[in-house]
Parts: structure tokens; sequence; C-alpha cells
């Protein structure tokens, strides 16, 4: 899995309820809640999010509820891959099963700046700030969670296996 695009820097304890506000959540279509991605955070995301981008946050990314709609409304808004420097544990699986790849790496994170533009070779965790030509290595995922990934999510995982 290979990911290029420009960073969306965030800090730390970035909530479900602020990554997609509670008000929204009458609705499980991607396209609408990719429309209200971040907006409680950062009201211009959405404007300037193109399909492939990063997001780099600090710790504890997805904190707060469990709804998958989080990693859903992040993925349909463009955002290709999540590198922070840890994951609330149920967003994390909950990213997983939606297809959103998610990188843990602290040393990345301190350096990469809001629109560095970063490459991401998630099969073998490097992750590359060509703004800056540093290099970082994080932990790649085992080849069952690329699968998973790669098919979009478990669903669609499991459906291609039963096909």
């Amino acid at each position: 899995m290979q990911f290029h695009g420009t960073v969306h820097r965030y800090g730390r304890d970035i909530d479900t309820d602020v990554i997609i506000p509670a008000r929204y959540l009458n609705t499980s279509d991607p396209a609408e809640l990719a429309k209200h991605c971040l907006e409680d955070l950062d009201t211009s995301f959405i404007s300037r999010v193109q399909p492939g981008d990063i997001i780099v946050a600090e710790e504890n990314f997805g904190c707060g509820s469990s709804r998958e709609h989080a990693p859903i409304a992040i993925k349909a808004a463009g955002v290709s891959c999540v590198v922070a420097k840890s994951f609330a544990r149920i967003f994390y699986r909950n990213a997983i099963n939606m297809g959103l790849a998610i990188l843990e790496c602290p040393e990345a994170v301190d350096a990469i700046g809001n629109g560095d533009t970063v490459s991401i070779d998630a099969d073998t965790g490097t992750i590359t700030d060509e703004t800056t030509g540093a290099s970082f290595q994080a932990q790649p995922f085992p080849p069952f969670i690329q699968e998973i990934i790669d098919a979009g999510g478990l669903v669609a995982r499991t459906k291609a296996q039963r096909a």
C-alpha cells in the first residue's frame, strides 16, 4: 500500500465527537458523513482536503465513543492514512475494519509539519516527509490487516473471500 498527500496536522485527544459530530449520526452514508468531517475542529478541512491527503496527529487520536462513523467520515473525505503518536483502541480497530490505514510513529509526528507532502509505504512502514527529506519507520501491518485495508474493510474482504 502506497500513500501520498498533503498533511493536515492536529493535536492530541482528537475524539470521535470532533471527527464526526453527534448531530450527523442520523445517517451512515459515507458521502454525507464526509461533508462534516472535523468541522467542529477545523471548519476549512473539508474545503482543503484532497483525495490521498494524510492526517498527522498527536496522542490518543479517536478517543471517545466507539462509533464507526469516525473512520468512515475520514476515509470518505479523501484521507488515505492517519499517522499519530497513538490511537484509542476502539478507533484503531474500527479504522482497520472500515479500511482506513493508520500508523503509529511518534518520531514522524514530532517532525512532520502542517502542509508538508508525505509519502507512505505501508508495506514496509516507511514514512517520508518529501518536504524535508526526513524518513521515519513505523511498524508495518501484518499481512492479514493489510488484506483488510486493501479490500476496503473487513466486510468487503469477507464478501470477496466468500465469492
